[in-house]
């Protein structure tokens, strides 16, 4: 299962959502589009994805601030 990832970026004095080839905001704090951010990602682990939140550093990389993946289909099961 791939890991769907949502990437918060500042531009200026503003934040984005970026997620596969869409950018969401502008959000006003980094604070605000981690929340909009993580509740999205929350709703793709409720369809049965995996997926993370990652916020851009002052150095240009991205973090994971936020993941969840689904845990083995054996675990589930209750093997």
């Amino acid at each position: 299962m791939s890991l769907a990832r949502y990437f918060i970026v500042q531009q200026g004095d503003e934040w984005l959502i970026r997620f596969e080839d869409e950018e969401f905001g502008p959000y006003r704090s980094q604070s605000e589009a981690m929340l909009f951010a993580v509740d999205a990602a929350r709703k793709l682990v409720e369809r049965g994805e995996d997926a993370e939140v990652c916020l851009m550093g002052e150095n240009g990389c991205f973090r994971a601030e936020w993941t969840y993946r689904q845990p083995p289909a054996e675990l589930s099961a209750g093997v």
